[in-house]
């Protein structure tokens, strides 16, 4: 998984000429806590764990306006 989000950063930081440092991203850019949150509820998408992995789509929805089915 964090191989992954290393790769997200990455690709942050090739299509944003805005972000400034890693620190950035993690903390201030929605897309970014979207997918991170993406990857977790789909994980317990797959394990059969439904209502625990809509939660966490629907607060990641609400923190960041972005919704991702699990």
């Amino acid at each position: 998984m964090f191989l992954l989000l290393r790769e997200e950063i990455k690709a942050v930081f090739q299509r944003d000429p805005a972000a400034r440092s890693v620190w950035e991203i993690i903390l201030c850019y929605p897309g970014f806590h979207a997918l991170l949150t993406y990857r977790i509820a789909h994980w317990f998408y797959k394990q059969r764990l439904f209502l625990v992995a809509r939660v966490i789509s629907q607060l990641a929805r609400f923190f960041t306006g972005i919704e991702i089915h699990p």
